[in-house]
């Protein structure tokens, strides 16, 4: 699966997790992880029907508040209500990452 996941990264454009269950949350939380640590620089977007990811967006805001998570890492996840709407903040994204950040690489096979 890991194998899987990293391979959908070297191709993509960009991450977008649909609402779901402990699936989605395990490669969502995983794409973050490798954008946090320079793997790739791929926005990665919440399609936040009905507010479904609300809670999520509230506890992260909440480990920002808490010093867990810095507010650049923060910026990495867009999110919007609709499909038109997520497109466009995905196409305007702009990486930025904390000044540490790893080497490793798509192809380093280290991830």
């Amino acid at each position: 699966m890991h194998q899987r996941k990293a391979e959908m990264g070297r191709q993509a454009d960009a991450f977008i997790a649909l609402p779901g269950g402990y699936g989605t949350f395990e490669e969502l939380l995983e794409v973050i992880t490798w954008s946090q640590l320079g793997i790739h620089t791929k926005p990665v977007g919440l399609l936040n029907v009905d507010g479904f990811y609300d809670s999520l967006l509230t506890f992260i805001d909440k480990a920002v508040d808490e010093g867990f998570v810095s507010s650049t890492a923060r910026r990495i996840i867009v999110s919007a209500p609709n499909a038109p709407e997520l497109l466009q903040l995905l196409e305007e994204y702009v990486p930025k990452h904390d000044d540490f950040v790893s080497k490793m690489v798509w192809d380093d096979n280290t991830y």
